[in-house]
């Protein structure tokens, strides 16, 4: 495809119902009783099928879940790799005690392969003879596995569509020691993954390539940038969020965090700095979540004298949209999360984020509906934080507008509606039917959403 000159886009765009285009779209990891990356698989699909003829390819894993959702069998290929799979598990198993999550991830490219593999003996005719108008590799979302059918998309004269891509996040300097404390030491050599083969030859042959983030997009080669469009790779669906804040910003105001209670996602940082104005009565934490710095965070707590009473544990999905609603602030202050899609929930229920301006997070909060602390020290964060609190706590009139601005956010740009129409939008320009689309980078907000004023955090 000839690249031709990028156009300012709308992130909802209307569907072309004049051509439904032929897609197959790869999904290994697509399911809709899952979380995290198959939940994001299985959403974009659902969603983009209702705006294409659509064909998904899977692994065999899902295909039970996946048809109890009344998708047609005609519209679904299960592809069975679990053989490999099953080895790559035991080896993981045996490298537990040291490095998982870029190990975790390295170690897959030997099952994609696979995957890959099977999927063109199944659908490598069919391609060739152009019953697909577009192919799109959905996941995985990490630009570290390459595809081996990109080079013979482009052969058959087929656009090759890719992403979101989204991962790679690189540690701040600040904060090396949290890296070495969770033993990613494969991070350090993480870009060995350019010598994977196919990996070049998946971006020379692409059409498009779908950035999730601003870091994932500035890994990509300089000859390829051109080939680049950027939205996250997170949404939701409204029928989900059927709970709002409403009232008045109580007083204490309630601040809530929903995560795993582990180093990276900064609840330790989060305590440090609400404990004044807990300790005033200004302010209420509800820490939503368990895992392995839980005995640290109690310590930390009751050292501060918070008390064990701000420790929810895990609370029930079904339960969670009921207790973040009885809050008004959602703290995040992760140091390293490239994806963030608790924080497009908490938004789209009217809650205010609070997030570190580093990685996925800081991509989906703008002046207008959040505040996004700039990246530090743990101390300069600390500080930066109870700033950005003590301001919200200070004007507690301000907070419901700047959350309902928030909701109005998330509901324009982060559903998956929205997204289906994004990557219709791709699809059209890998086929030459239109300029290269430009939803931001990062999405603005709609002009009627102005900034609040304060908070503004340095």
């Amino acid at each position: 495809m000839k690249p031709q000159p990028s156009a300012r886009t709308s992130a909802t765009v209307a569907p072309d119902d004049a051509t439904r285009l032929r897609v197959l779209v790869i999904a290994e990891l697509a399911n809709p009783d899952w979380v995290s990356v198959p939940l994001v698989g299985w959403s974009h699909f659902q969603a983009l099928a209702r705006r294409v003829d659509a064909h998904l390819a899977t692994q065999i894993r899902n295909r039970e879940n996946i048809l109890k959702t009344g998708l047609s069998p005609d519209q679904l290929t299960a592809i069975d790799t679990r053989r490999i799979e099953r080895l790559t598990d035991k080896l993981l198993h045996l490298l537990r005690a040291g490095m998982v999550g870029t190990t975790a991830t390295a170690l897959s490219v030997l099952a994609y392969y696979e995957f890959e593999r099977r999927l063109w003996r199944t659908f490598g005719a069919r391609i060739r003879r152009g019953e697909f108008d577009v192919v799109h590799r959905l996941t995985p979302l990490s630009p570290t596995v390459p595809s081996i059918i990109a080079a013979r998309c482009a052969k058959a004269g087929v656009p090759f569509v890719i992403g979101p891509l989204n991962g790679g996040l690189r540690w701040a300097p600040e904060f090396d020691h949290v890296r070495r404390s969770t033993r990613e030491w494969l991070s350090y050599v993480r870009e060995a993954y350019k010598l994977l083969p196919g990996q070049r030859d998946t971006l020379r042959h692409a059409s498009a390539i779908i950035c999730g983030s601003r870091d994932t997009r500035e890994q990509i080669p300089a000859p390829y940038q051109q080939k680049t469009v950027y939205y996250p790779e997170n949404a939701i669906d409204p029928s989900r969020f059927d709970r709002r804040v409403t009232g008045a910003a109580g007083n204490p105001v309630r601040v809530a965090f929903v995560g795993r209670l582990v180093p990276l996602k900064g609840c330790d940082m989060l305590i440090e700095a609400a404990a004044p104005l807990v300790r005033a009565g200004r302010l209420a934490l509800d820490i939503i979540g368990d895992g392995p710095q839980m005995p640290d965070l109690r310590t930390l707590a009751e050292r501060d004298g918070l008390g064990a009473g701000i420790f929810a544990g895990w609370v029930p999905h079904a339960e969670l949209q009921h207790r973040l609603t009885q809050s008004d602030v959602f703290a995040f202050p992760s140091i390293h999360d490239f994806g963030g899609a608790v924080v497009l929930e908490a938004m789209a229920l009217g809650l205010v984020p609070v997030v570190v301006a580093y990685g996925g997070p800081g991509e989906l909060v703008s002046p207008a509906t959040g505040v996004a602390i700039p990246m530090g020290s743990r101390e300069e964060i600390v500080a930066r934080l109870r700033g950005a609190l003590e301001t919200l706590v200070a004007r507690p009139d301000s907070i419901r507008a700047m959350g309902e601005r928030a909701r109005e956010r998330v509901l324009t740009h982060f559903t998956w509606e929205a997204k289906a129409a994004q990557t219709l939008e791709v699809y059209r320009w890998a086929r030459g039917e239109r300029s290269k689309p430009d939803f931001g980078m990062p999405i603005p907000d709609q002009g009627r959403l102005e900034p609040c004023s304060p908070p503004a955090v340095t």
